[in-house]
């Protein structure tokens, strides 16, 4: 799953493909949103980790569960 991070005053996001569910990123996000000066992290699928501190954090985009099919061999 790809995930995107935007981070205050930089001008572009951080992407990020992770195993994690949608449901596993935003308990992750709640997890640090309830820390005094809490830190969003997430491990990637190479296994580097991805520190953000929620001070600086502008959003976070989850990505589709699934890929879609691309080209015409999707089914109608």
């Amino acid at each position: 799953m790809e995930i995107k991070i935007g981070v205050r005053s930089v001008h572009r996001e951080l992407v990020v493909e992770t195993d994690l569910s949608a449901e596993q990123v935003e308990e992750e996000l709640n997890k640090a949103a309830a820390m005094d000066h809490g830190v969003f992290g997430i491990t990637d699928i190479k296994g580097r980790r991805v520190l953000v501190p929620l001070s600086s954090l502008g959003f976070v985009e989850i990505g589709e569960e699934e890929a879609r099919a691309v080209g015409f061999g999707g089914t109608l």
